[in-house]
């Protein structure tokens, strides 16, 4: 590889550090908006960067399907196709492939799979998963892995870690670009000695960045964080370490106590859509009528387009009527919160009061009520499993 592709500045409680890429350099930890397919939702590329952010996330199984790697590699590559000029990084769509395709084959060759779009057949293998992302462009690839359940049992995520193991080892073997990075991506579910393994095992491949894949996918969070904190401290300190598609206010603070650089998640927008909106004292449902003659905005203080330009009240009326500038202004808001967070996460890293933000933080969010957001996820993964059968 060529030049060093991460910095770290900070090695405390928390860390910071920048991560270096073709597109410009990225202050961490951060969180990426995702932009499955090459679109954060219902916002301009302009408006994104607007806001502060740096890197954004994008998806290899949703682009392969639609509209196509040749069309986007046609185009000029993934950042020319969707007008972003920062770094992207993109999902191998492993995870996709094993939640979304109705039928799935998955043997040591690759996954043989259905989309869900039109049920058409598709295989695809890590030397493809690789050659994708690199026509794409992305800064940052990541392997092919298996994802097993977090209710799959012992023998069956030990399975899915060694096949994800192998695969890692022909995607390391199958890159070709020097200017895109390739993170190597630890299973192993709830099992600490199946997390070290992994760990162990990746490693020695020397990849230029390691995710923590397979939490928060309907495991309790005690069991998550812990899980969590054991596999981090075994990565390489000089290299960035990412939490796949975690991304609620107290995981990320929880998580850079726990040396995470990299945070993903749909949470903010997608919550944001349904009318729940992030405070410093905790998610608030716009649509309640407390809010109805509210002059004031959603969160005082918040310096956002929507703070600064409108009452909650018209926040409340937008919702209610079913009007689309709803869903940008409550996910303008959303995300320019995260972005606040994470600059006062690093903020308080390197000046060395991450602790206190980190008590003051804890206390002050009210989160939701454990059995309610397992119950929620539920409900969330059962809806978009029966439309993706529907379409």
């Amino acid at each position: 590889m060529t030049d060093k592709k991460f910095h770290l500045l900070i090695e405390t409680q928390a860390r910071a550090g920048e991560l270096i890429t073709s597109h410009g350099t990225v202050p961490t930890p951060v969180f990426l908006p995702v932009g499955s397919q090459a679109t954060v939702k219902t916002l301009t590329p302009d408006e994104i960067s607007g806001i502060g952010y740096k890197m954004i996330l994008a998806n290899n199984y949703h682009l392969y399907l639609r509209p196509g790697i040749e069309v986007i590699k046609k185009l000029g590559g993934l950042h020319k196709f969707m007008s972003w000029e920062g770094a992207i990084l993109t999902d191998s769509g492993g995870f996709q492939v094993f939640s979304l395709a109705p039928l799935r084959k998955v043997t040591d060759d690759g996954v043989m799979f259905r989309s869900h779009i039109d049920g058409s057949q598709h295989f695809l293998t890590p030397e493809l998963a690789v050659e994708y992302q690199e026509a794409l462009g992305s800064d940052v690839m990541m392997v092919l892995d298996e994802c097993a359940p977090h209710d799959a049992g012992r023998e069956k995520v030990a399975e899915a870690m060694h096949r994800t193991h192998r695969w890692a080892a022909r995607c390391r073997e199958a890159q070709k670009s020097e200017n895109q990075s390739l993170y190597g991506i630890v299973q192993g579910g709830i099992y600490s000695d199946l997390r070290k393994q992994s760990v162990n095992f990746l490693k020695e491949l020397d990849f230029e960045g390691y995710a923590i894949g397979g939490l928060s996918v309907g495991e309790p969070k005690d069991i998550m964080y812990s899980i969590l904190a054991e596999t981090a401290a075994q990565l390489p300190v000089e290299k960035p370490r990412y939490l796949m598609g975690v991304g609620s206010p107290e995981d990320i603070v929880e998580g850079v106590a726990r040396g995470i650089d990299i945070f993903d998640c749909v949470l903010p927008t997608r919550v944001a859509r349904n009318g729940a909106l992030f405070t410093w004292n905790g998610r608030v449902n716009i649509r309640n009528a407390g809010y109805a003659q509210q002059t004031g905005p959603v969160m005082p203080g918040c310096g956002c387009y929507t703070c600064t330009h409108f009452s909650a009240a018209y926040l409340h009326h937008l919702f209610n009527a079913g009007e689309l500038l709803a869903y940008r202004l409550a996910t303008l808001h959303n995300l320019t919160f995260m972005h606040s967070l994470v600059k006062k996460v690093r903020e308080s890293t390197i000046d060395g009061t991450f602790s206190g933000f980190y008590e003051e933080f804890l206390q002050n969010y009210r989160t939701t009520d454990e059995e309610i957001r397992l119950s929620q996820k539920q409900k969330w993964l059962k809806a978009r499993e029966a439309k993706e059968k529907a379409e």
